[in-house]
Formats: structure tokens, C-alpha cells, sequence
């Protein structure tokens, strides 16, 4: 039977990069470059709450690490490292390392190595934490509270079909395996835009990733900003599998479906060869979507001009009564 420490070092001990101390000590170290501010976000995945009770495991650790990195992709962060807490409610070797595979997959493939972290036994169910250190220059991290109006607002690759997939797999919509096929990957495997947000600080005035849904996110932009905003439906990029679905499920999964990952950001329409040029050094795809004005409020308008009414809300752990 395995320790805890023996599955520490088999499944999440990795030789860490020169000029950081790893797992195995009372803390990690990493230094941070001379004129940059540390970047860090914790997420806290559920079992049931967050990820359903069979996920495959290797896209589960994916996913863990993938969440997180979204948050310092939104603040134009470079990734340092990662501490990981599990709270395992049973042994299973086999369930560990496919999530540790997935999860150190990600790990490398953005330079943020697993420096620390805890584990222990749960009584019921699998709770996984993940926190994420990033350096960014100082003065140059991308915030929330930056939008000016006469910005565009841009969102970054397709929206709706993490929405669908999570409930075709919940019951609220008829089996369709088709439908799951197509759309299960944007759920259980998103991509963080980490070069994306390296590639728009100077350019991009505001941005924040899309976990809870756009209006719900773009909604803290407004907030934080003292803006408002109107945004064209038209013009949001539905991801091309939810072609054909109906009116009311298409609107719910583009304006309040979360689990996205994808960034949503502001900059001023002077500025738009700027932003292609970066999206596409950066290797991804950019959607104008609307525009930030000054008197607060957020109008979603159809292909008449004619707002839009009964907007979907975004996701929240603890919605008013």
C-alpha cells in the first residue's frame, strides 16, 4: 500500500527548472525577474459541483491546471509555477496518474512547472485546489478596470459549446450523441490564451477571462471600469457545432454559458490592426463584438438594432433568493 509520500514523489515530484526549489521542502522558491509584480489566482474545483464523478481523469488534470492559467492569461501574466491540493476521498493509482499526466502535459506545454502543495484523505467526495504564480511587468498587467468608452469589446475564440456539452450531460437536454461529440472537448479540455494575453498588454485597456459567462464577466469589466456597453448577438462567434440549435438554448450558451477560458477584453478602435496583428502572432482567433460606452447598463441588440430582453445570467455559487 502506497504512502501519501510514496504517491507524492511517484506521481507529482518533477525535477524543477534552475532557480526554483520543488516539491519536497517546507516551501517552493522562485525568483522573480527585477522590475516585474507577481501575478497569482486560486481556483477550487468540486466534485458535483464543478466536473461530474466519471471525467476522464487525464482531461480532469488538464482542466484543473487550465482554469487557472486562464486567470493569469487575463492579466497578460507569464507562468512561474503551480501548487496543487487534492483532497482524495480513495487510493486509486491508475485515477492519479491520468490525472497527473494530463495535468503535467499542460504544466509543460506553458513553462509552469508543479512546485508544491498538499494531500489528504476526504471523507466524501474529490476536491481539487490549484493556485498559479506569474510575473508581468510592472505597470503593464491587464485589469478590469481599464475600459474607456469608445473601446471595442473583443472576445477570443468560440463561445456556447462548453455550455451545451455540460448540459446535455447534466439531463436538461434530450440525449443528442452527436451534439456531445462535438462540443464535450471545449468543456473538459479548454486552452488557456496564454500568448494571446502576452501579446495584447500595450494594446488591450481591459480583459478578464470568461468562466461564468460573457455578460456576467464583461458585466465585473463594466463595473470595475464605471462603464456600459453594447454588444452586437450577431456577431458573437458560435462555436460552429451548435449550428441549428434553437433560438432560446443558442442565447442561453453565447451570452450566459461559462467554462469558456477564452478572454474577453477591451481596446480602443484605433487599435484594431493592433489587435489582429497580435492575435495572430499569438496564434489565436479574435471577434469584435461590440463597444464600451460612457453611461453605465449592458444592451445586447439583434440583427434590427432591437435590444434584446430576457438576458441570461452567468453562473454563480450563490445566487440571490
Amino acid at each position: 500500500m502506497a504512502s501519501e509520500f510514496d504517491l507524492i514523489a511517484r506521481y507529482f515530484t518533477r525535477a524543477a527548472p534552475d532557480g526554483l526549489l520543488g516539491v519536497g521542502d517546507d516551501c517552493a522558491l522562485f525568483p522573480v525577474p527585477a522590475g516585474e509584480q507577481v501575478a497569482t489566482s486560486t481556483d477550487l474545483l468540486l466534485e458535483g459541483r464543478h466536473f461530474f464523478p466519471d471525467v476522464d481523469p487525464k482531461a480532469l488534470g488538464h482542466k484543473a491546471l487550465a482554469v487557472n492559467l486562464s486567470d493569469l492569461a487575463a492579466m497578460g501574466a507569464r507562468p512561474i509555477g503551480c501548487v496543487l491540493g487534492l483532497a482524495l476521498p480513495r487510493l486509486d493509482e491508475p485515477w492519479l496518474a491520468a490525472f497527473a499526466e494530463g495535468f503535467h502535459a499542460l504544466a509543460a506545454a506553458h513553462g509552469c512547472p508543479l512546485i508544491g502543495g498538499d494531500t489528504t484523505r476526504s471523507a466524501h467526495d474529490l476536491a481539487i485546489s490549484v493556485t498559479v504564480f506569474g510575473a508581468v511587468p510592472a505597470g503593464q498587467a491587464l485589469r478590469r478596470d481599464g475600459a474607456q468608452a469608445g473601446d471595442d469589446v473583443w472576445v477570443s475564440g468560440d463561445l456556447g459549446a462548453a455550455d451545451v456539452a455540460y448540459r446535455l450531460l447534466d439531463g436538461q437536454y434530450p440525449a443528442n450523441a452527436p451534439l456531445l461529440a462535438a462540443t464535450r472537448a471545449a468543456l473538459e479540455w479548454p486552452q488557456p490564451q496564454v500568448a494571446l494575453g502576452l501579446a495584447l498588454r500595450g494594446i488591450a485597456n481591459a480583459a478578464i477571462d470568461l468562466s461564468d459567462g460573457l455578460l456576467q464577466d464583461l458585466g465585473h469589466i463594466l463595473a470595475a471600469s464605471r462603464a456600459g456597453a453594447r454588444l452586437q448577438f450577431a456577431d458573437l462567434p458560435a462555436a460552429p457545432a451548435l449550428a441549428g440549435l434553437d433560438a432560446a438554448p443558442l442565447r442561453r450558451a453565447l451570452l450566459g454559458g461559462g467554462d469558456v477560458y477564452q478572454l474577453c477584453f477591451t481596446a480602443p478602435a484605433a487599435r484594431r490592426d493592433a489587435v489582429v496583428s497580435a492575435a495572430a502572432a499569438a496564434g489565436a482567433r479574435v471577434t469584435r463584438v461590440g463597444e464600451i460606452l460612457p453611461q453605465a447598463g449592458l444592451s445586447v441588440l439583434d440583427a434590427q438594432g432591437r435590444p434584446l430582453a430576457d438576458l441570461p445570467a452567468g453562473f454563480d455559487h450563490f445566487p440571490a433568493a
